[in-house]
């Protein structure tokens, strides 16, 4: 266990930067480090945190490397994209004929690039370069193919609409029936 010694005003600092200072990461760091401050153990800072033992270590390192200055330095650079280089050609592909599905898209990326990504990779991808996924709705049923339509016109207007007039003149009730309101009995 790596032992540090904290002033009162370095305790200060961390606790206010860990929920004050606008970068997530140094947050988490700053987090980390009042943690220690208030005596946890490495195993319980590292379950409440969501981070390895190499992490914290990296992280605790740095502290005693340069206080609450040099946590603040956020040097991660993350994963090169491979698909960066890409990404105006793929547009273009896009644009001209949206895909309809994440795989889709995916097959697409794999086609022209070489690249394979998995969904979410290639959905967050999509996102980065403007793209919004549509909500699709079922289409109504193929009423004009069988001859429905013409059927359907005929009982509007023989049948339907006669009973409809009927009940606006008071002759005739009407009801409509809804089946999610029906109670079947059954809890």
């Amino acid at each position: 266990m790596i032992k540090i010694e904290f002033t009162s005003e370095e305790i200060d600092d961390l606790h206010y930067e860990r929920f004050n200072y606008p970068a997530p990461r140094v947050q988490l760091k700053m987090e980390v480090l009042y943690l220690k401050s208030q005596g946890l153990s490495h195993g319980t800072i590292q379950s409440l945190c969501k981070i390895s033992s190499v992490t914290l270590a990296e992280y605790l390192r740095q502290y005693i490397e340069g206080g609450v200055e040099r946590l603040k330095l956020n040097l991660h650079k993350g994963k090169r994209n491979e698909l960066q280089p890409h990404q105006e050609s793929l547009k273009e592909i896009f644009m001209e004929k949206p895909p309809r599905s994440t795989k889709e898209a995916a097959q697409i990326i794999k086609e022209h690039t070489g690249i394979e990504r998995k969904l979410t990779q290639v959905r967050e991808f999509m996102k980065r370069m403007g793209f919004q996924y549509r909500k699709v709705a079922a289409i109504p049923g193929k009423v004009v193919a069988d001859g429905l339509a013409e059927k359907q016109d005929q009982f509007k207007a023989n049948d339907l609409e006669p009973r409809l007039e009927e009940a606006r003149n008071g002759e005739r009730e009407v009801f409509f029936w809804m089946p999610h309101t029906l109670s079947t009995g059954h809890s």
